[in-house]
């Protein structure tokens, strides 16, 4: 009995030491070749890079695959990482180019992100899943008629919660071109909500 609480006392600790190690620290120990860092890294982040990455391809299979390539960058390059920005920016930085490569090699003119909506998380009651479900149409529909590089700022800024710095360092622009992308890309959903007769989404 005395093991056993032993070990779920090791278990809490080992938890709490990995929740409480940083991202940077993380990859540190990863250029070091720490193998249990990395999947601590991959635990924290792959699901955001495959949102990201699906809402670009709409494409679950070749975003897998394109998840599992980031991530081996991430263990190859770990040593290149200069902190210059978050941890989770590179990654969707990574993420962004091999998603582009994709859809190049499919010969796709425009970025498709349509997909925006997360899917509901195990905690939502019914009612709130189904809530999301009938607003999801309505904002797929409007964000689809969005440009790429507008549907590709609200992505960010909104579903992944980037600052204008952050962006621009993701998409290659300068912080003045997030600015005015957002300011119009904003403006004109809030138009096309409108439209839906969704106010309250167009604030």
């Amino acid at each position: 009995m005395q093991n056993v609480i032993a070990l779920n006392d090791a278990g809490r600790q080992g938890i709490l030491a990995a929740r409480a190690t940083t991202d940077e620290m993380l990859l540190a120990s990863i250029a070091a070749g720490d193998r249990t860092a990395m999947h601590t890294l991959y635990s924290r982040h792959n699901v955001r890079v495959y949102r990201f990455i699906l809402r670009m391809l709409r494409d679950a299979a070749t975003a897998e695959d394109l998840v599992s390539q980031v991530f081996l960058d991430v263990w190859r390059t770990a040593r290149q990482f200069e902190g210059r920005a978050q941890v989770s920016t590179w990654l969707l930085s990574i993420a962004r180019f091999k998603a582009l490569t994709a859809l190049r090699q499919r010969q796709h003119e425009n970025i498709d992100q349509d997909d925006v909506l997360e899917i509901p998380d195990g905690a939502d009651s019914p009612e709130a899943a189904l809530e999301r479900s009938r607003t999801s149409d309505i904002l797929r529909a409007c964000i689809a008629k969005l440009s790429p590089a507008h549907r590709e700022i609200i992505n960010l800024v909104y579903y992944h919660e980037k600052s204008v710095e952050e962006v621009g360092r993701i998409v290659g622009i300068p912080q003045s071109t997030v600015k005015t992308r957002m300011f119009y890309a904003r403006k004109q959903l809030a138009a096309l909500l409108k439209s839906h007769g969704v106010e309250t989404m167009a604030a």
